[in-house]
């Protein structure tokens, strides 16, 4: 028999026992090495044995029982455009139309001067994340969820929010805080028991001793004007959060230990509507048919995180009761002020001052909200294609902007989208005055229209380019 054949052969016996033995190692302690093409997407990972030596930072060599799973990211590419095509999914209150809508914020912060080199690449990344949604993944439960990473999508919204407020030179590092919040569950690690596992209920109040207890992540105050509470990287710094951000990092713990083979149940987070309640979770095959409205799916969990945003940042935070639209359309005179009973003379003042702020480049003001992250998140949430609500806010905005050209794009948007549903239209109060409102500020674009150079305003309300900050 040829020696160089024997040779191989035997290094291909040896090499092959080595494998198994690995494998049952990792088996019998529950360990998995995956390499991952998507950070959480189990449909594309493959297991990887390696017979070379394992070196000492490898999954052996960790302080705990349990390794982290070794995530290889696809690297993503997007044409450098402010060019989006905006598909109105069902979800929303339109048909299927789609439409090449440019957005307006990043082109004119760079108008004034404003280097968004940072905030453009966060959008990107946030778009090449919530492009990887399907109509099921976007209702499947954030405990579940496989294709869209939540966690760094949440991230990706911070890190354009900060680089339009801050103008670092330096982006926020997205990929530290990701380490961060995986860390959470390998410290949870210590925290198991065997005896666990003959009790979901056990588990889980395990889960939430650890993270409410030992950790001491809490709800923070109904008062969301506090920023930090609404976004990831600040929650898990400062340990205080919105429902939306203590229930994604409940989800990526419970998913985590799910890979890691500790979750044999079908685990469920509760999310509470309420403003103290924190986030529990629950055996979903012992629930009650309740429930079930207290479920967050992928898709919902982004709306709520950016509509937390929109309204903590809303340039407009007199009078509770109206709705974002209409106190944006008091504020431009578009309301007919017969139908407002009982209004306060202070809420009147509130919506001058507000105004007023604008008109002398007041961009961002401290507890009266920031066009800039209101624009963002009006933006980010057309992208999800949510409700064609949002063009019409949008629209409101880029108004208060003296950006008449591009409002008057969006406010027809709306309508168009609005006439082309089959859904049927509310008809409570405060509807009927968004459509009266939607009239005469389309009715006031029109008429600007009419004027000369109405694309290019002779005054200056250029509030996206004072650089100014109020504190």
């Amino acid at each position: 028999m040829n020696p160089i054949l024997t040779r191989d052969t035997n290094f291909v016996h040896v090499t092959f026992v080595y494998y198994l033995l690995l494998l049952s190692f990792c088996t019998a302690k529950k360990y998995l090495v995956v390499t991952v093409s998507q950070r959480l997407k189990p449909t594309m990972c493959s297991l990887v044995l390696s017979p070379s030596p394992l070196p000492t930072s490898s999954f052996l060599a960790i302080r705990s029982t349990f390794s982290k799973f070794q995530f290889c990211p696809l690297p993503f590419s997007s044409p450098p455009s402010s060019r989006v095509v905006c598909h109105v999914g069902s979800n929303s209150n339109a048909q299927h139309v789609t439409t090449d809508l440019k957005f307006v914020l990043h082109d004119a912060l760079n108008a004034s001067g404003i280097d968004t080199t940072h905030a453009r690449g966060a959008r990107e990344q946030f778009c090449s994340q919530i492009g990887r949604f399907t109509g099921i993944e976007k209702e499947t439960s954030i405990c579940i969820n496989r294709c869209v990473d939540l966690g760094r999508t949440a991230l990706y919204i911070a890190a354009e929010d900060d680089s339009l407020v801050s103008h670092s030179s330096v982006p926020l590092p997205v990929d530290d805080f990701v380490t961060r919040l995986d860390d959470l569950s390998m410290d949870y690690c210590p925290h198991y028991s065997p005896e666990y596992d003959s009790s979901p209920e056990k588990f889980l109040e395990s889960i939430e001793r650890f993270l409410y207890v030992h950790k001491g992540f809490r709800r923070a105050t109904s008062n969301l004007l506090e920023p930090r509470a609404l976004y990831l990287h600040s929650v898990l710094t400062h340990r205080s959060g919105s429902a939306a951000m203590l229930s994604l990092i409940y989800s990526e713990i419970l998913k985590m230990l799910r890979l890691w083979g500790l979750v044999y149940f079908d685990a469920e987070i509760f999310f509470p509507h309420d403003a103290v309640t924190l986030p529990k979770g629950y055996h979903k095959q012992k629930s009650k048919e309740s429930d079930q409205a207290h479920i967050m799916t992928s898709g919902n969990l982004l709306v709520e995180i950016l509509n937390d945003l929109k309204h903590a940042f809303w340039p407009f935070q007199h009078d509770h009761t109206k709705t974002l639209f209409l106190r944006a359309a008091n504020a431009a005179n578009c309301v007919d002020r017969s139908n407002f009973v009982g209004e306060s003379g202070s809420q009147v003042a509130s919506a001058k001052a507000a105004q007023h702020r604008l008109d002398r480049g007041v961009w961002t003001s401290v507890r009266f909200g920031d066009m800039r992250r209101s624009l963002s998140a009006c933006e980010r949430l057309i992208l999800l294609k949510n409700d064609a609500n949002e063009l019409r806010d949008y629209s409101i905005l880029l108004y208060h902007c003296g950006l008449y050209e591009q409002s008057l794009e969006y406010l027809k948007k709306y309508r168009e989208l609005k006439n082309s549903s089959t859904q049927e239209t509310s008809s409570n109060s405060l509807s009927s005055l968004e459509e009266d409102a939607v009239d005469n500020l389309m009715m006031r674009l029109n008429l600007v229209l009419m004027e000369q150079g109405w694309t290019r305003p002779s005054y200056a309300r250029n509030f996206l380019g004072n650089n100014s900050e109020p504190w």
